[in-house]
């Protein structure tokens, strides 16, 4: 095995990438797919030991820091009910139904605009704004796919390794604004809010626009290199400091926790919690401020393996 490992490393990063597509470094375990995944990722070699950058503690964190509740926090159903006891439940977007399979929807029961979600992975997602146009056979191609997907094995994000595979419909969100919804997206230390992004048009990767603001709404000094910026930064929403204080209570006891949240028609709602941003590859632009990040964030002085 050793020989094989030693093979995967050397190989270019697009090889690499094309391999953990496919299922191929499976078979690796969980420390070692780490330190290539991030070499192809990061360009860097992983320092497991003795963790110096954001990125690179949030790898630890994978590995060491694997708690019961987190398998909860990252399923996109049962999420709603942890957070419901912590918040109240109308920051909840509603849910209509959730199923094991496609083919127990009966799309005759939902509304004529909704949202279908799988459960246990990112990327799961179909939007439905007209039941009339709605191509139901596309969207069983989509999520079918993903439901076969176990999610853990690409970026060993350990929450997610035993989540059962479903399928929920929720709510149609829209602004009356009429634009797209904007994700305020919370990076919380210790139960700190430090910072945060905005997101806005993440369906279509070349034309989405992603910016880090300080917590007094300023630009941040560093950006996503992946992602366009802002050219302006949109208007404080009306709920900020509100938005601070479910963050900060929704991420405390927890090393890091993202706390992803939105404003619609003046109401906040709850989107989702992220304990691995990226997977722990997130392509910071200076790249000083991977570890200048870093260093908010505290590890545990004990690990559970």
């Amino acid at each position: 095995m050793l020989k094989q490992i030693k093979k995967v490393i050397k190989e270019p990063k697009r090889a690499v990438f094309g391999a953990d597509q496919r299922g191929y470094l499976n078979w690796l375990p969980d420390k070692t797919y780490l330190k290539v995944m991030y070499k192809a990722n990061v360009g860097q070699k992983l320092n497991l030991k003795k963790p110096i950058t954001f990125n690179e503690k949030l790898q630890w964190l994978k590995i060491y820091n694997r708690q019961p509740e987190y398998t909860q926090m990252v399923d996109k159903y049962e999420v709603k009910q942890y957070v419901a006891e912590k918040i109240g439940l109308e920051y909840i977007i509603p849910t209509y139904g959730v199923w094991d399979s496609f083919n127990e929807i009966d799309f005759n029961m939902l509304p004529n605009q909704f949202v279908l979600k799988c459960t246990h992975d990112s990327g799961g997602l179909v939007i439905c704004r007209d039941k009339s146009v709605f191509d139901i056979d596309a969207a069983r191609n989509k999520i079918n796919k993903s439901l076969k997907r176990n999610y853990f094995y690409n970026g060993r994000e350990w929450p997610y390794k035993d989540l059962k595979p479903r399928i929920i419909a929720e709510k149609y969100m829209e602004d009356s604004s009429g634009d797209q919804l904007m994700d305020y997206k919370f990076y919380c230390f210790n139960g700190k809010p430090e910072f945060l992004y905005l997101s806005h048009g993440l369906e279509n990767h070349s034309t989405a626009s992603i910016s880090f603001l300080t917590l007094n709404w300023k630009r941040a000094p560093f950006e996503r290199s992946d992602y366009l910026p802002f050219k302006e930064i949109p208007p404080k929403p009306s709920n900020f400091k509100e938005m601070k204080f479910l963050a900060e209570k929704l991420s405390k006891g927890f090393p890091f926790l993202r706390v992803d949240l939105y404003e619609i028609n003046g109401q906040l709602y709850f989107s989702e919690l992220t304990f691995f941003p990226c997977s722990g590859h997130l392509p910071f632009k200076p790249m000083k401020y991977d570890r200048e990040i870093g260093k908010l964030l505290k590890l545990p002085n004990e690990t559970n393996i």
